[in-house]
């Protein structure tokens, strides 16, 4: 019987809690015996029982089982099959609910209940065969080269191996020569079993898990053909022998794992582009003197000192001086950004010209830069579901190769082929089979893809974002803040008795304290006017129809027209028909049953609007406009956009609902908004894509992240989407028709032994080659960058 399952345990308040909690455990398959202690809040099981359903079972019950994320940095993996092995194995281990191994970022993501021993995980992966440690953050800046160790390890192989080809390549022109066997033993054996013994290692520890892998097919392969030669040596003097295929398939195959190791370090280009953004000194400003101080000791409220060239230390709102700031490594923006004082300013950005004294408004793991780092790494180490099924033909991959490398020793001999011929092909069959390009091609794609695309300023939440985007074919924009600049302004004003100006004042008295843009823009105009009076009392905000509140000892409304309809208050005695012809949003102002008036504001188009629409109709992708505005405002704004499909006067909870219809169509859904009312329809959309510049729920919501407010941009992410997929199928197709072509080659005797070497080594430098041609994609010019179209 296994050891007691102990979980701890929030949410419980009483001694009915955990009672309740305790007979919901005993019921749960495998379980003998449950116990939960109120004081210590925890609950412990006996028998056999599933952590996972133990955690459902928790929060079926109504409590949690706190959790947390881990990453662990992986050594010593050469396969898919590696990488599937030590899945499994955390997957066994304790306290984990979910474990994911990828094999480009050699980074294991683990999901665990809180309190589970870091020390018990590395554990299990060192009992499977490989090295764990927790990696460290400011280690990733600097990663350092692909080892010197390897490369002289390469180069001594190589020097060892090429005398033992020599002869085989002079025949070609006529010469020949053989080199004493004596001489061959000594420059094939330090290459078989020193600087191949990392193969042995590797290929020793599969077996002691009861897996196999790369490393294990190398060296039974090249151990046959060294064993083959060594007994011919002494059996039969004369005979040929075939050191150099036992050498030259270890050389060629250090050479391609060093290679392949080097162009995996350039897709962590762009993680290490932008820890490289982050200083590591902060100027500060105390008492009128300035001083310079170690980023950690950076807090939020510090007056930061930012001199031109210097990079922005923190994320900070400017209070003194102006200046441009060059954004371009987080946003994609290529010309510097106007900056005075209320701007905010975004740690990692470059001071361009002038001095700016900004104060600190968050440092650490809360700065926009940080998120953006974690967003991007944990984009890069997140599976693509296609990988699922890479993953299950990688774990039946080498004993399947083993065995047809069986059955072609046995096929060979038994034909009449002799043992040798025999052998010789079954060590081309194992050292031509290649898990490795299977395991490197999905997600050393996602990394180019998704590195690419933080370089230019959209960010990629995870690899299933990535996957969905590229299948797109429909585009719902939200209008104010998406399609708009989302700073409105008081355009026009009437009141029912003619006094427009009280109509503004009652407004902005309502509206007072308000952080809405509509509010903003009311405030603004009354200061304009000189109209002010006292804050109205009991506002009460009414989600998307507006607010109420008392002004005299009377309760007004101010809002849209369905609000009006709601009250019973007809707004024909006013003429809006030319405002809404015009696209202006209205806002009705009425006290009781009676309407005193309507505010329209105007809401200027962003100037690559029109252009991106276009670009994504140019696609064949239909775009539709989904807003709260009222039908006048959305018609004036898809005519000006080329949009023919609208939904107008829809409430935030009936944004996903529009969402929802357009998806049992049959639709692939992109959803494209800024705001709180826009994330309901982010998440039920198929790729959620946030606007740059947006609500923390916007971002948080969406699978895909614009540090741009640039409609432009929106193209380009499916863009990167769509040609990523392609490189991953690219790379799957290679990696499979190799083998699948390769294989049946090598077994009926049409490759050698150091060809089939070759060729293995090579086809996973081929497949992260083709993923880092991604690293030439470019965004397309918007607007603002001199787009003309």
């Amino acid at each position: 019987m296994s050891p007691p399952l102990t979980l701890p345990i929030e949410g419980m308040t009483c001694a009915s809690c955990s009672a309740r909690l305790e007979k919901v455990l005993r019921q749960l398959p495998g379980v003998h015996a449950a116990t939960v202690n109120l004081a210590t809040e925890t609950a412990s099981l006996e028998g056999d029982a599933d952590l996972a359903a133990a955690c459902d079972a928790v929060a079926r019950a109504g409590f949690r089982v706190p959790q947390d994320s881990l990453s662990l940095a992986i050594g010593g993996m050469t396969c898919a099959s590696c990488s599937t092995r030590l899945e499994k194995a955390l997957g066994h281990a304790p306290g984990v609910l979910a474990a994911e191994v990828n094999l480009a970022t050699e980074q294991a993501t683990l999901r665990v209940v809180r309190g589970t021993s870091v020390a018990a995980l590395v554990a299990a992966v060192e009992r499977a065969g490989f090295r764990a440690t927790v990696p460290d953050p400011a280690a990733t800046a600097s990663a350092p080269p692909a080892s010197s160790r390897a490369g002289w390890h390469v180069v001594l192989a190589l020097l060892l191996s090429l005398p033992l080809v020599l002869p085989m390549l002079l025949t070609l022109f006529g010469v020949h020569f053989m080199l004493p066997g004596w001489l061959q033993l000594a420059l094939a054996t330090p290459v078989q079993f020193w600087l191949g013994a990392r193969f042995y290692r590797a290929g020793w520890k599969a077996l002691a898990a009861g897996s196999g892998n790369m490393d294990l097919l190398v060296a039974v392969g090249t151990s046959a053909a060294w064993g083959l030669s060594a007994y011919l040596l002494l059996t039969a003097p004369g005979s040929h022998l075939y050191f150099e295929a036992s050498a030259m398939v270890i050389s060629l195959v250090l050479l391609g794992k060093w290679l392949e190791a080097r162009a995996k370090r350039q897709t962590t280009e762009a993680i290490r582009a932008l820890h490289a953004l982050r200083p590591t000194t902060a100027r500060v400003r105390t008492d009128g003197v300035d001083r310079d101080l170690p980023i950690a000791a950076l807090r939020v409220g510090d007056q930061l000192v930012v001199r031109p060239g210097e990079r922005i230390a923190a994320d900070a709102l400017v209070i003194e001086g102006t200046g441009s700031v060059d954004e371009s490594l987080l946003t994609g923006e290529t010309l510097p950004v106007e900056k005075q004082p209320g701007d905010t300013l975004t740690g990692g950005a470059i001071n361009a010209h002038g001095v700016l004294v900004a104060r600190v408004t968050a440092v650490g793991a809360e700065t926009a830069l940080a998120r953006i780092i974690r967003l991007v790494e944990d984009a890069q180490t997140k599976k693509a579901p296609i990988q699922r099924l890479v993953d299950r033909v990688s774990a039946v991959f080498v004993p399947v190769v083993m065995m047809i490398a069986l059955a072609t020793f046995v096929g060979g001999w038994l034909a009449g082929g002799g043992a040798e011929t025999a052998i010789l092909n079954a060590v081309a069959v194992l050292v031509i089979a290649c898990p490795c390009a299977l395991g490197l091609a999905t997600p050393t794609a996602i990394m180019a893809g998704t590195g690419v695309a933080a370089r230019h300023g959209i960010l990629i939440r995870d690899a299933e974002a990535l996957e969905r985007a590229h299948r797109v074919d429909t585009v719902v924009f939200d209008k104010t803040g998406t399609l708009t600049e989302g700073s409105p302004r008081v355009v026009a004003c009437m009141g029912t008795d003619g006094d427009a100006d009280a109509v503004l004042a009652r407004a902005a008295r309502l509206q007072a304290g308000s952080e809405h843009p509509l509010a903003r823009a009311v405030l603004a105009e009354a200061e304009a006017r000189g109209l002010g009076g006292a804050p109205a009392h009991a506002v009460q905000a009414l989600p998307g129809r507006g607010l109420s509140g008392e002004l005299d000892g009377e309760r007004w409304h101010m809002g849209n027209r369905r609000l009006m309809q709601e009250h019973g208050i007809a707004t024909e005695a006013l003429d809006t028909r030319a405002m809404e012809a015009a696209g202006h949003s209205l806002a009705w102002l009425a006290h009781g049953a009676t309407l005193a008036g309507v505010i329209a504001f105007g809401d200027a188009l962003k100037p690559a609007a029109r252009a991106a629409v276009a670009r994504l109709q140019a696609r064949g992708i239909e775009t539709v406009l989904l807003t709260g505005d009222h039908q006048g405002a959305a018609d004036a704004t898809a005519r000006a956009l080329g949009i023919g499909r609208v939904r107008a006067d829809v409430l935030p909870e009936g944004k996903a609902a529009e969402i929802a219809m357009l998806q049992a169509e049959g639709r692939v859904v992109a959803m494209v908004g800024d705001g709180v009312n826009d994330a309901p329809a982010l998440a039920a959309a198929d790729v959620g894509i946030a606007m740059g510049g947006g609500t923390d729920v916007a971002t948080h919501t969406a699978g895909i992240t614009l540090m741009r407010g640039d409609p432009m941009r929106v193209a380009d992410a499916l863009d990167i989407s769509r040609l990523t997929h392609a490189k991953i199928r690219q790379n799957l197709f290679w990696a499979l028709i190799y083998n699948v072509i390769g294989i049946p080659l090598a077994a009926f005797g049409f490759l050698s032994p150091v060809i089939a070497g070759a060729a293995m080594a090579f086809s996973s430098v081929s497949v992260v080659s083709n993923a880092l041609l991604l690293k030439r994609w470019r965004p397309e010019p918007s607007a603002r960058d001199g787009y003309a179209g």
